[in-house]
């Protein structure tokens, strides 16, 4: 029988899992968005050298930005900092890109305030961006991978975490399982219009369900909507 660790690497993290899958099939849908992504420079926010290696594709040159120390030998084409991009001053100190990137990120920026800073950052640091959020409405927690898991009460939902056997992260006291929950806020189609109005938002969808959304502001000739079947 496997244990908790080995069954969330099955469904999620490992070569082979459904979520590997789904995030090749992200990426494809990413190139068709970019196709000249491997002459493109990238901001990423929130996201990881790791990701970057692993991906089918690679960019001309990728800068990190992340609360999360990097690890210190990268190679060339990627840079990093620690930093917080909802400081308008870090976002005026970081230049000028071609795109910015965002994976699974500006749901845990913290409340309303910190994603309208989010979103200003990324208008104004590179004229194309890709910012992918899971959706609040598909019936599986993705960062917990429990069913329901975002519509429980937020004490049943801290007190759920310490037990729930495909956390990636097991929280060793109640105030740890408190800050796992509370700085996560999945967001719907409607906020996500309304943060990015004048981007394309793009439905990733599985089993007929969305998924996850993607506001995508691209030079190539797009439809308003698209969907991706996964």
């Amino acid at each position: 029988m496997p244990g908790p660790r080995a069954l969330r690497n099955r469904f999620v993290d490992e070569p082979g899992s459904l979520g590997e899958r789904l995030r090749v099939a992200r990426w494809e849908t990413f190139r068709r968005f970019f196709p000249d992504i491997e002459s493109m420079t990238v901001l990423d926010l929130g996201g990881t050298a790791e990701m970057w290696q692993r991906a089918p594709l690679r960019a001309k040159q990728v800068h990190l930005v992340n609360l999360a120390e990097h690890p210190a030998a990268l190679p060339d084409w990627i840079s990093a900092e620690v930093a917080d991009v909802t400081d308008p001053a870090v976002a005026a100190a970081l230049g000028e890109f071609d795109l910015v990137f965002s994976n699974s990120t500006i749901e845990h920026v913290g409340g309303h305030s910190q994603r309208r800073r989010f979103v200003a950052a990324v208008e104004s640091l590179a004229p194309q961006h890709w910012i992918q959020t899971p959706y609040r409405y598909f019936p599986v927690e993705p960062h917990f991978v429990a069913p329901g898991f975002q519509f429980l009460p937020l004490a049943a939902r801290a007190r759920l975490v310490r037990r729930w056997p495909l956390v990636h992260s097991r929280p060793d006291s109640p105030a740890s399982a408190m800050d796992a929950v509370v700085n996560i806020e999945l967001l719907t189609r409607a906020e996500m219009r309304y943060l990015f109005p004048d981007s394309v938002l793009v439905s990733e969808r599985f089993l007929g369900l969305t998924k996850s959304l993607t506001a995508v502001r691209a030079t190539a000739r797009l439809p308003r909507r698209e969907d991706s079947g996964c």
